[in-house]
């Protein structure tokens, strides 16, 4: 694994090395050492898998608050995706500045999103899938949000957006 940080203090983008021969290939995906040596959360409460069908959905942008804010660590397993993460921390040097990646199932990179971010992506092709690793368990009673199209951040989605749960169309824009 090939930890990068990215322009938001403290998310990584992770290169997966793949060993080859002529079976394949094998990666390791998770290190609980090396995210410890990195002093990045290394505590996985639960996996998630998210599933879309249609190219150009948007799901996000979610966060959980305090005292069950939670670290994730996100790679595209079927499809494509535009993901992106948002500095929420305050007292931090990137407060409310947004980062973008395209994860893919080919390519084998995952991003590292610290506690303290929101996170969403829109999806890039048909039938994409989504496998998280999070920290904290889920607390709807802590389950918040930011608006995806709130003009403070102006992400720069890549897609019209051709489908956004009423959920994630009900958050407010950031105060």
């Amino acid at each position: 694994m090939k930890f990068f940080e990215t322009t938001l203090n403290g998310a990584f983008k992770i290169e997966l090395e793949k060993f080859e021969d002529e079976r394949g290939f094998f990666t390791r995906s998770w290190d609980e050492k090396k995210f410890a040596e990195l002093k990045l959360d290394n505590k996985i409460f639960h996996c998630n898998i998210s599933f879309t069908v249609k190219k150009g959905t948007i799901r996000g942008l979610h966060f959980q608050n305090e005292p069950y804010s939670e670290s994730k660590l996100i790679r595209c397993t079927a499809g494509k995706i535009f993901d992106v993460i948002i500095d929420l921390r305050k007292n931090s040097d990137t407060y409310l500045q947004w980062y973008s990646i395209e994860l893919s199932a080919t390519d084998y990179h995952m991003l590292y999103v610290p506690k303290g971010f929101a996170h969403g992506f829109q999806t890039l092709s048909d039938n994409t899938e989504v496998f998280y690793q999070n920290s904290q368990i889920h607390m709807p009673d802590y389950e918040n949000g930011v608006k995806w199209n709130d003009k403070i951040f102006d992400i720069a989605w890549p897609l019209i957006p051709t489908l956004v749960s009423k959920k994630d169309q009900s958050w407010k824009n950031y105060e």
